[in-house]
């Protein structure tokens, strides 16, 4: 299914960031499946409004390339790993959209055809023209680049109208809201006063690159139910990162 979506909704062809912790549910460690199956729910719910979605996720709730070079491993070695962590959170999540009846496919920028596709943009774009999720995984497929990065890269690759970033607090706040009881949430930002401020949302390549394309992110809450669907319906809690 393709098309300009349903009357109302904003956007076209979009892209989802979400991190890896975001797959964990209340565990401390890896995949949490009923978690996985509800965000893959909540993808779904904006497919059916005939939006092109595509996928970045993190790696952070399997191995995290900072943390390994923090404990004295070669940070490109450790990057590399988080990479690949990051194509097992991509199966997880292609598994459950599957199982909710969207084909899915997973694209890794790291060449493994035994379990995904290989990254080819002209390709890439045609699977989300037929109606298709694609997951981008192992993030640039170069190390020093986080999954932010990747993330705006693809987007502006796929030319997504904006980037939906899913995260546990429902926008950008001046100081953290679970810390701070006076903490304010912006309902529009710009790309410099991020950058500034260190808000904190994305990294700051990911905010450069994602400002030089005029690109806005959505910054949302994953855990509100029905949150991803309703901005795109134009309601909702969220703010907007642009120029």
């Amino acid at each position: 299914m393709s098309g300009a979506g349903e009357p109302g909704v904003k956007y076209k062809r979009v892209l989802l960031k979400i991190s890896g912790e975001a797959l964990m549910g209340d565990q401390g460690y890896g995949l949490h499946p009923p978690t996985v199956a509800r965000i893959a729910r909540e993808v779904k719910s904006v497919h059916d409004l005939g939006v092109e979605i595509c996928m970045v996720i993190g790696g952070g709730n399997i191995f995290r390339g900072l943390q390994g070079s923090a404990q004295g491993m070669e940070r490109a070695t450790a990057d590399y790993m988080g990479m690949l962590a990051t194509v097992m959170n991509a199966l997880g999540m292609q598994a459950a959209l599957e199982a909710e009846g969207i084909h899915t496919r997973v694209i890794s920028a790291i060449p493994m055809d035994t379990v995904c596709e290989p990254y080819i943009r002209r390709r890439a774009i045609r699977h989300l023209e037929k109606g298709r999720v694609c997951i981008f995984a192992a993030g640039t497929g170069n190390p020093y680049f986080t999954t932010d990065t990747a993330a705006t890269l693809r987007a502006n690759e796929m030319n997504c109208e904006a980037i939906f970033k899913g995260t546990k607090v429902d926008g950008v706040y001046d100081k953290d809201p679970k810390k701070h009881g006076d903490a304010k949430r912006y309902d529009k930002v710009s790309y410099d006063e991020v950058l500034q401020k260190h808000l904190g949302v994305m990294d700051a390549s990911a905010i450069a690159l994602a400002r030089d394309n005029n690109l806005p992110i959505i910054v949302f809450s994953l855990d509100e139910p029905g949150g991803f669907r309703g901005i795109l319906a134009g309601k909702g809690t969220y703010t907007t990162v642009s120029g």
